[in-house]
């Protein structure tokens, strides 16, 4: 089921990106996912991280739009930042605690961290991000628990 998934998933984002409709190319567009998910199966690397289908859609319809505007919120604030020099840029390493079970869950939560401009996951160590912030601000608002809550609501809807 999950090798079904990756392939429809990437051959979908192939066509999305490719722009190709040609007979030829969308052969080799999906020869090309149909090997990727071959060799993935002969690497072992086909599982429920890989390919997250216990998830579902319904708990990405709700998770992807508020982080997609957390990211543009970052996104503009590290731009004002850069481009006016009497804001201020204070990096700090912070420590963030996790309140997700799983694997899964750590690991979405590390990689929306990174996604969200100004922020990078350095290191996952059991239930502590170690987290490089641009900004007071930044640190301060992954301490509120408002991702780490939309995460773990993210996986357990799932």
């Amino acid at each position: 089921m999950r090798s079904l998934v990756l392939a429809v998933t990437l051959m979908v984002v192939w066509l999305l990106w490719s722009g190709h409709s040609e007979p030829l190319l969308v052969g080799f567009g999906i020869f090309s996912c149909l090997l990727v998910v071959l060799l993935s199966r002969r690497m072992g690397i086909v599982d429920e991280e890989t390919v997250p289908v216990q998830l579902g859609l319904r708990p990405f319809v709700r998770y992807a739009p508020w982080l997609v505007g957390q990211i543009v919120v970052a996104n503009v604030d590290v731009a004002r930042r850069i481009l006016s020099p009497k804001m201020p840029i204070e990096p700090a390493l912070i420590q963030v605690k996790v309140t997700q079970q799983g694997d899964l869950g750590r690991v979405i939560y590390a990689n929306s961290i990174t996604l969200t401009p100004g922020t990078v996951s350095v290191d996952l160590e059991g239930d502590t991000i170690t987290v490089h912030a641009l900004t007071t601000e930044a640190a301060e608002s992954l301490g509120n628990g408002q991702m780490d809550g939309r995460v773990t609501h993210l996986v357990r809807e799932g």
